[in-house]
């Protein structure tokens, strides 16, 4: 079996801390459960470029469980836990492509080794399986049925490329489903985002003033947590409604040029480019923290800091220290990258839980009824949303109402008023 791992050794403790993630993830066991009797997948080629963490191992085996010939590499280079990817190579024989903080040529390198499977799905958390397939391996294009993606980056990227009239196979963005984006994006983000910063820092989150850029569903939770720790928050926007929601949940509202003057931690969660810019370094407080928990670097102009900088040392784990040119200095955390994933483990299982499902049972979905989708970028279907909601309450002991045909028929009405 092909592979590229970086220690087989590691793969026993990954074993154990899978285990741990899956007690946490009832949804997926569920669906694994089903799919290992039904065998829904059987006879099909699945690609996916995605966080190698624990909870991904989870969604590997339940796709496996529904007969599903996998392929596996890293959607980010510092995201990858080791042990995981150990272990699937080893006990899960899940082709694996992966290693924390791999090089540029060496991800792409593993993108193009899942690609060689010659999918029929593609499963994706940012896009770089299906921009890779689009660019670089077209010879792939008529055996794709369809693909998933995951993150918010992505499926900017994807409704680009449809409207553009350049997206060659459809595709459902996981994101965009309620039981993803109102959990993972806002409690998972929030928390691991968090856990992040304070892992790679160790600094008093209490009395700090915090600058979130992007007051989306990932800004909303990374804002919630650290008010929640005794930080004054900032929020930068450039959506007029979404500034008016921060003003109205009791966030001061600044540019970003005024909030680089006094913000002390600083986290970009936009899916844009160089939100933090050259100018705004020179402004910040001597000590600054900068990180990003966007799907890529770009959000922090990296770039543009080094030039205005006189020198550059690794001061902690995931931290790096750039001495301006104006003689202070500015940390960024995990190279800019994802500091939920570089720093930390990423978002907890019980919300990857919910994520993943809709990782699976959309390709599913796919997998049965791709003559029916066009060139085009589809949300996830309703029906996919309840049932993981009611799974999850139900793994969780709790009950709710249904409607008596007295209300339904009520609410079918126009003629009953008051």
């Amino acid at each position: 079996m092909d592979y590229d791992v970086k220690d087989l050794s590691l793969a026993e403790k990954g074993k154990l801390r899978v285990e741990w993630a899956r007690q946490d993830m009832p949804v997926l066991s569920a669906i694994a459960a089903r799919f290992a009797k039904e065998k829904p997948l059987q006879g099909l080629r699945l690609a996916a470029c995605l966080h190698v963490t624990t909870e991904t191992a989870v969604l590997m085996t339940t796709l496996k469980a529904g007969g599903a010939e996998l392929r596996l590499c890293a959607s980010n280079p510092l995201s990858t836990q080791d042990d995981v990817a150990a272990f699937l190579a080893k006990f899960e024989e899940v082709p694996t492509f992966a290693i924390k903080g791999e090089d540029g040529d060496t991800y792409y390198k593993h993108i193009h080794a899942t690609l060689d499977l010659k999918p029929m799905i593609t499963m994706d958390d940012g896009a770089d399986l299906v921009f890779s397939a689009h660019s670089k391996r077209q010879e792939l294009l008529p055996g794709i049925l369809g693909g998933t993606e995951e993150t918010t980056t992505g499926v900017i990227r994807l409704k680009a490329m449809a409207a553009q009239g350049v997206l060659n196979y459809p595709m459902i963005a996981v994101n965009d489903a309620q039981s993803k984006f109102l959990f993972d994006n806002r409690y998972g983000t929030g928390q691991s985002t968090i856990d992040g910063i304070l892992r790679a820092t160790n600094r008093l989150m209490s009395g700090s003033v915090f600058v979130v850029s992007g007051y989306g569903w990932c800004g909303r939770g990374v804002a919630m947590r650290a008010r929640g720790m005794g930080a004054r928050v900032i929020i930068c926007e450039v959506e007029p409604l979404r500034a008016l929601e921060a003003v109205m949940d009791g966030y001061q509202v600044l540019p970003i040029a005024a909030a680089a003057q006094v913000g002390d931690i600083f986290c970009t969660l936009t899916g844009d480019i160089n939100v933090i810019r050259q100018e705004h370094y020179l402004t910040m407080k001597d000590g600054a923290i900068v990180s990003n928990s966007g799907h890529f670097n770009v959000e922090l102009d990296l770039p543009g800091l080094k030039a205005v900088s006189t020198g550059v040392r690794r001061i902690r784990d995931f931290v790096e220290e750039y001495t301006l040119t104006n003689g202070k200095r500015v940390n960024v955390l995990g190279e800019g990258r994802l500091v939920n994933l570089a720093a930390a483990e990423g978002h907890p299982s019980t919300v990857m839980d919910m994520s993943f499902a809709n990782q699976a049972l959309s390709a599913e979905y796919i997998f049965k009824n791709h003559q029916n989708f066009e060139k085009q970028v589809y949300s996830v279907p309703v029906e996919i949303d309840r049932e993981i909601a009611r799974l999850k309450l139900a793994a969780m002991g709790i009950e709710i109402d249904t409607l008596t045909p007295e209300q339904e028929k009520y609410l079918a009405s126009f003629d009953l008023g008051t």
